[in-house]
């Protein structure tokens, strides 16, 4: 089957205020309000007491030195500070939106039997007459025509106080009209209601102008990212990027890895013309492919950096042209061209804003490359001759007849797997160490076949993997550690693309040698390990166990915008004795017109068998076990239009539902981009039936875009029996109109089934796999904490590998207790006030200078390495917060 992965892209992007709040949990004050010498004054406390009554109704709460700095403003600028970021939090929630359900007393009102009130429906609509009895009741005078769809309805069968819509058509209703009774107030959430998992304490990030220092903090580490940035990094890097001055680069990097990040800094950098004489050489000297190229003049003309749509190519100035093609110049032709013939077409068009011919006696190679591209038939000309005389310069280039013929290094990769050559197909592979790891499951089975050859294509891994990326490296081990039983899960593939179609298919490959899948194991997690030692070393580690479920990000450039940056894949607990609200929010625009949305979820059996529905063809499934709120078949701006589903997990699992799918349809086939704004999310609520807003901003746990080009997307799956959350992040390929989930049950169960089983399986490596990888090569003490709150030490034993010490992290072996171990008084940083043990030698976790977190309620300071997937308290001012990429790219390979 097929599914597409949804890409996210929204033309308005947030505030530089709202990034470093969201990445930093830092909020800046100007300074001459906030001195040292200014008191609190009594307005200003209270100021500050309300504003953090409503931070708290929103799941954030002020540190102590963020309190005493808004204490200390005046109440203009406190107004001001405190309605911005509150605006910031509220956007980020999905709080700045009106939330009416179809049923506003949901879930107590919705229907108990959908059959019967689509029945009074359809009898409403065909039957009712202006001035005459209701056909339903029979009472005359109640019947009305709505606005602004003039259905008749009878105000005493359809209450009004309960209706945000039509009831016949479900169409968002004008918001004077009479039908629409005021509705008697919902009871106020209860204050004692539990926190939110995603928790953030805000913490005093400074004046303005530490506020630029730490954009630039936050700048460095988004263009140290090997791999593509998400579309909400993306977004941030342009703000981020918006505070740097072009005419003074001491802020440029000497190199950018992610190539489609350098791509959108060189546009950046190229914006303005009048800057040329010092962005020119220095942006120049970061490109080092013909792609580079490629992907800026693309990004320029208003395209996507990945190459997933090349537009018309805007005019290149005469600058800039001649120092692009210097660049191609510079590049070795052959390598330029196998560059080029991945993108023919996009590049024959690039070429003509370039003029390369144009420019062949100044920049011969650059020319080169393009006539061979173009099949130039070459003749007696003065450009003949040039080139003529370029190929003559490369010893391997041949010019002898009437086109210049260049060796083509894929079609004899390709020829020797063909052919079964294993010798020759690893030797050509080995010029190349990251091919080498992406065709590695292919080369074992071959090498398993004939034999006599998995040796050698062990000596070439081993030397190709100090030179591979860490994304090939972690997704070559997670694929070949599966692959010693025959379909173990399904094959799944995750191309890239703005709406990529990850395809599930049988896996039919045979399983490979288990000797031989152990050996390449070893190797790729023995280079994981060299890489992370030689980061600087510490004494102290602390990794929560809580973190195996999370996976280690991949496919970053098509993940959704979210509240809490979650990697596709990865399972998080649903807390016990508590119920999840799922809601669905949209806006409709010019380009759309009437949309209809539909929040829906498929209910399955613990072997995928369908089971039943909640959408809008049944309100209810088992009576209160999932209660929808209603279908709302339109959203005007600026309401929008809302829908919410109910899970009592308790009931769900007594009905024998193991899985539960979420779905968000396009009823009418609107692409999600067409909107104004559609976003999704989950709320956990303390216990079923619970009174309070439909729509509680502290409890809110993921709130994320729709958008793209996709018409179905399938955020997440529940766990009933596990209590758990798989979020997956993707969108499903639908045709034509009228959606409802239970026509998709089938293609629902198999990429719920396929998916789960995936990141079941162990092919992706996990995030808390990577974590104890890197605490056991840098620390001599590691300390895990468990999910009841215990925890265990495990230190470096003398003469102990880092292989072994990493393989006996998380296993019964610990050294728990003073005295066990060798390395418990050890200070490799040399600070002799760093030291992380007590008096009795028992580890301090507070005292970490290394910690992969899953919430971050540790004290830590003096600077440490922090991953928290929910930061909670910890202060970016103090610590090193580090994103789940930053655990990836710190594995970057050397040089």
């Amino acid at each position: 089957m097929t599914l597409t992965i949804s890409s996210t892209r929204t033309d308005s992007r947030r505030g530089l205020a709202a990034v470093l709040l969201s990445r930093r949990g830092a909020v800046y004050l100007p300074a001459a309000t906030a001195g040292d010498a200014a008191r609190p004054t009594a307005d200003g406390l209270a100021g500050v007491s309300l504003l953090e009554a409503d931070l708290l109704e929103r799941g954030h709460l002020l540190s102590a030195d963020l309190r005493q700095a808004l204490a200390v403003l005046d109440t203009r600028a406190l107004t001001v500070a405190g309605r911005a970021l509150l605006a910031d939090l509220d956007h980020a929630l999905g709080a700045d939106r009106d939330h009416a359900p179809l049923f506003r007393g949901f879930p107590e009102t919705t229907h108990a039997d959908t059959g019967a009130f689509y029945a009074d429906r359809v009898l409403a609509l065909l039957f009712q007459k202006p001035r005459l009895p209701c056909v339903l009741c029979g009472v005359d005078g109640t019947v009305h025509a709505l606005a602004p769809c003039a259905h008749l309805v009878c105000r005493m069968c359809f209450d009004g106080k309960d209706f945000s819509g039509c009831p016949v058509c479900h169409r968002r209703l004008d918001a004077d009209d009479p039908f629409l009774s005021l509705q008697a107030p919902r009871p106020d959430a209860d204050p004692d209601r539990a926190l939110p998992e995603r928790l953030r304490v805000l913490a005093h990030g400074g004046d303005l102008a530490a506020r630029t220092a730490d954009a630039g903090r936050e700048l460095s580490a988004l263009l140290a990212r090997t791999g593509a940035l998400s579309p909400q990094d993306t977004d941030d890097l342009q703000t981020l990027l918006d505070t740097r001055d072009r005419t003074d680069l001491s802020w440029l990097p000497r190199t950018v890895p992610g190539r489609e990040t350098k791509a959108r800094l060189l546009a950046w950098l190229f914006a303005d013309p009048a800057a040329y004489a010092v962005t020119l050489p220095a942006a120049t000297g970061l490109i080092d492919i013909a792609t580079d190229v490629l992907r800026l003049l693309v990004v320029r003309s208003g395209g996507d950096a990945g190459l997933l749509d090349v537009p018309r190519f805007a005019q290149v100035p005469r600058p800039l042209r001649r120092a692009l093609l210097s660049v191609l110049d510079r590049l070795e032709p052959a390598l330029a061209v196998e560059d080029m013939r991945r993108h023919p077409t996009a590049w024959k068009h690039a070429a003509e804003r370039l003029h390369p011919f144009e420019y062949a006696e100044r920049y011969p190679r650059a020319a080169l490359a393009v006539a061979v591209l173009r099949d130039v038939r070459l003749t007696d000309d003065a450009l003949s001759g040039r080139l003529r005389a370029a190929a003559r310069s490369l010893p391997y280039a041949d010019a002898s007849g009437d086109r210049i013929r260049l060796p083509h290094w894929p079609a004899r990769v390709e020829a020797a797997l063909a052919d079964r050559d294993v010798p020759a197909a690893v030797a050509l592979l080995a010029q190349r160490p990251g091919e080498l790891l992406r065709r590695l499951d292919h080369l074992l089975r071959l090498a398993a076949a004939n034999g006599d050859h998995i040796d050698a294509v062990l000596a070439a891994l081993d030397t190709a993997v100090p030179k591979v990326s860490p994304a090939v490296l972690l997704s070559a081990l997670g694929e070949i550690r599966t692959r010693t039983a025959p379909g173990q899960h399904d094959r799944v593939f995750f191309p890239k693309g703005g709406n990529a179609k990850a395809h599930i298919v049988a896996d039919e490959r045979g399983p490979l040698p288990a000797d031989a899948v152990a050996r390449t194991v070893t190797v790729l997690t023995g280079e994981i390990l060299r890489r992370a030692a030689a980061r600087p070393p510490v004494d102290l580690a602390v990794v929560d166990a809580g973190l195996d479920g999370v996976i280690a990000p991949f496919a970053e450039r098509t993940a959704s915008r979210a509240l809490v940056t979650l990697p596709r894949g990865s399972e998080l607990p649903v807390p016990e004795g508590r119920t999840v609200r799922l809601f669905l929010h949209w806006t409709e625009s010019a380009v759309s017109g009437r949309t209809d949305l539909d929040l829906s979820v498929a209910l399955y059996t613990a072997d995928w068998q369908h089971t039943g529905t909640c959408d809008y063809t049944d309100l209810r499934f088992r009576k209160n076990a999932a209660v929808h709120s209603g279908d709302l078949t339109s959203a005007p701006a600026p309401q929008g239009a809302a829908e919410f589903v109910d899970l009592d997990l308790d009931r769900l699992a007594a009905a024998g539902v193991r899985y539960v799918v979420a779905v968000v349809f396009s009823f009418n086939n609107v692409a999600f981009e067409d909107l104004d704004e559609a976003f999704a999310g989950l709320m956990v609520r303390d216990r079923p039936g619970e009174e309070g807003p439909v729509f509680d901003p502290r409890q809110v746990e993921q709130r994320f875009d729709l958008t793209g080009r996709a018409r179905a997307a399938v955020p997440m799956i529940l766990d009933v029996a596990g209590r758990t959350m798989r979020w997956l992040d993707v969108v499903k390929g639908v045709t034509g109109t009228h959606h409802a989930v239970h026509r998709h049950a089938d293609a629902l169960a198999t990429l719920g089934e396929g998916l789960t089983g995936l990141f079941a399986s162990g092919a992706r490596v996990g995030l808390g796999e990577l974590a104890t990888w890197q605490a056991a090569a840098r620390a001599r003490t590691v300390v895990v904490r468990h999910h009841d709150g215990s925890a265990s030490t495990y230190r470096r034993r003398d003469g102990e590998e880092t292989a072994e010490f990493a393989g006996r992290i998380g296993t019964p072996a610990t050294d728990d207790g003073p005295g066990r171990g060798s390395g418990e008084d050890r200070n490799p940083t040399g600070d002799p006030d760093a030291g992380s043990h007590d008096a009795a030698g028992a580890p301090d976790p507070a005292r970490a200078q290394l910690a992969y977190l899953l919430r971050g309620d540790l004290p830590l300071t003096g600077q440490a390495e922090v991953f928290a997937l929910h930061p909670a308290g910890l202060d970016a001012g103090e610590l090193r917060l580090l994103a789940a990429s930053d655990l990836v790219t710190s594995l970057a390979a050397d040089g």
